[in-house]
């Protein structure tokens, strides 16, 4: 691997191998190896299309890539130069996937995408539902280079915003551009990409840190996750550029060791960067140095938070800390120096911003959120993944546009933006357009990008449960609002789930939490009421059942309601009463029934009817009850 001397010669390479690297003429198939599509046989898959293209004799360049984002059809493929996309690809498909496409040049219909079962199957990845209304920019090349192959990122353009701004602009001029950009950070916060650089360059410390944050903590997000995967070096570029512009000459990213896929593919590429001279001492032939390191997390969900994440680089606890002073100020960085922190996907939107320039990223998104965002769609909804839209798109469309709708044909009821501690938004809102200050609105979030969809069956009281569960178990424990604040508000929404909820507990909450995000240290404690503070708002009426007519509307707390069977359903199996560990369901001659003064309401007979003919209904009130409602 010879090394760059010049901003030329990098231009030289990149005209050869766009030349020379992906040829039309050649087959190719680019196929998912995300961690998605590897867990479900990724690595078959292409062992047999390898195997199959061998012993036919034919030449075809594999493309092992990042994800391509639909994770819920994995592993996903596309075939070159059709541009042909099959889902579900299994090793026995290998045959008939070169046979038909390889050789035939015609699409392979059994493993084409359909949106059902009946429907006539999609052929071009372009006309999929779930990527028409995508614009990928911090995505860009997931799905079509080798994260493992530097030339592959070169091929198709990368490091050419490098070679711009050290062959023809200064570090104002690219401080400037991202200002211009107005890009906000994409881990949450939404606070300018080029104010914080600005900041930053503006501490008179001879030496300075860019940080990437790729702790990842929301349960089931991976947008960070991907990037550092699928397209490490559009990271590295990113945070070349930001390097440049502030004067700093030492890189970290911060990563989870649970993304052990991650941490390999990043650790490889620093290795290529540095042999090509793309990283290390005089980057193509300037005075301008920069080192990339890794310093893995234990993945505690705090070392999101910036100060924490700072103190867990340096060997420490990861423990929020007060500001001022600000990371990006001197006494407050990486061991003191002042340091630049974004996110993965924040970098990633870098280079194609100094290559483009800002009015082009202007000119997507809305006025006060450009460019695009990216999400990882999960919950009830067809078609699970990894999505990048422009802001500004309405849920409805993110969810029955690209995801599908519901899965089942189910009622949809809400959406939870931004990760555990992200409100959750319900229907009525469904055609808010997606940006940071519109979410904010209605009391929810961007956050790093979680989108989670749920339906009927979704019980909102106890969704919020499970998000408060979460925070509170994550907390560092430090300051007190956050600590005692958050158990104190699980210890009553346990109550309210199991039946013994009390009247006051609706406003005891709403107290509480208002308390936790006025009085808490750090951003994790200020979000985590907003679950359920967001769901008291929207879904009042389902804390009140659950506490006033010890009622669950979506049969997902046990201890509530009064259970019975309906003998006109009832076909006699006997499965509840087989179910039942407290003898509560008793059998007649002809019928069966739930005696109330055994039953426990734990709902095993309910789980286990085939019929649905156990019925689960509201407690009638006393009168004593009516009176005090």
């Amino acid at each position: 691997m010879a090394k760059l001397n010049s901003v030329e010669d990098l231009k030289n390479l990149q005209a050869l191998l766009s030349e020379e690297t992906f040829k039309p003429d050649i087959p190719r198939v680019r196929l998912c190896s995300g961690t998605a599509c590897t867990a479900t046989g990724t690595q078959r898959v292409i062992t047999a299309l390898e195997e199959e293209a061998a012993r036919r004799g034919i030449t075809l360049d594999v493309v092992k890539t990042g994800c391509q984002g639909l994770c819920q059809k994995g592993p996903v493929m596309k075939v070159e130069p059709q541009g042909i996309f099959y889902q579900k690809v299994k090793p026995e498909h290998a045959k008939s996937i070169i046979a038909y496409s390889v050789v035939g040049g015609i699409p392979y219909r059994q493993s084409l995408y359909r949106d059902d079962i009946l429907s006539e199957p999609i052929p071009e990845m372009t006309e999929v539902p779930f990527y028409k209304k995508q614009l990928r920019i911090a995505l860009r090349n997931n799905g079509v280079i080798d994260p493992r192959n530097i030339y592959h990122y070169i091929a198709v353009g990368g490091y050419s915003a490098l070679g711009k701004a050290l062959g023809s602009m200064g570090p104002d001029d690219v401080l400037n551009e991202v200002d211009k950009a107005n890009l906000r950070g994409r881990g949450g916060a939404g606070f300018p990409a080029g104010r914080k650089w600005k900041h930053t360059k503006s501490d008179k410390a001879k030496i300075k840190f860019v940080i990437a944050n790729g702790d990842e903590g929301d349960p089931g997000a991976f947008m960070d996750r991907s990037v550092m995967e699928g397209d490490p070096h559009s990271l590295f570029e990113g945070m070349l550029l930001c390097a440049y512009a502030i004067g700093a000459r030492y890189g970290m990213i911060y990563v989870r060791h649970e993304y052990p896929l991650a941490v390999k593919n990043l650790g490889h590429a620093i290795r290529q960067a540095e042999e090509l001279g793309l990283l290390g001492r005089n980057i193509l032939g300037t005075d301008f140095s920069f080192t990339i390191d890794i310093r893995e997390g234990a993945g505690a969900f705090v070392c999101g938070e910036s100060t924490a994440l700072v103190a867990s680089i340096e060997g420490e606890r990861g423990f929020p800390r007060p500001r001022p002073p600000r990371l990006s100020e001197t006494g407050g960085g990486v061991w003191g120096y002042p340091s630049n922190l974004n996110n993965i996907e924040t970098y990633a939107c870098v280079p194609p911003i100094i290559e483009k320039g800002a009015d082009w990223f202007l000119g997507i998104g809305t006025k006060t959120s450009p460019g695009t965002k990216v999400f990882a769609l999960t919950g009830k909804v067809v078609n699970t993944g990894l999505v990048e839209v422009p802001m500004g798109i309405t849920l409805r469309e993110i969810i029955y546009d690209i995801g599908g709708g519901i899965m089942n044909n189910k009622k949809f009821k809400a959406v939870q933006t931004g990760g555990p501690s992200g409100g959750c938004i319900p229907e009525e809102h469904l055609d808010l357009p997606v940006d940071f200050d519109s979410l904010a609105k209605v009391g929810s979030m961007m956050g790093s990008g979680g989108m989670v969809v749920m339906d009927e069956d979704n019980c909102m009281v106890d969704v919020a449960k499970y998000f408060l569960s979460f925070c509170q178990s994550e907390s560092c424990g430090k300051c007190p609002p956050c600590r005692v604040g958050t158990y104190q508000m699980l210890q009553i929404l346990e109550r309210i789930t199991t039946g013994k909820g009390e009247a006051g507990d609706i406003e005891r909450l709403e107290q509480i939490g208002q308390l936790i995000k006025e009085g808490a240290l750090c951003g994790l404690g200020n979000s985590a009421p907003n679950p359920v503070l967001t769901t008291i708002k929207y879904f009042r009426e389902e804390y009140e059942e659950h506490i006033h007519d010890k009622y669950c509307r979506a049969k997902a707390c046990s201890g509530l309601g009064t259970f019975r069977i309906e003998n006109e359903e009832c076909f006699l199996c006997g499965l509840c009463k087989e179910a039942c560990a407290f003898d509560a369901v008793k059998e007649t001659k002809d019928s069966f029934f739930i005696d109330k003064d055994y039953c426990t309401k734990c709902k095993a007979c309910y789980m286990a009817c085939p019929i649905g003919a156990v019925k689960v209904e509201k407690e009638k009130r006393s009168p004593e009850k009516q009176e005090v409602l």
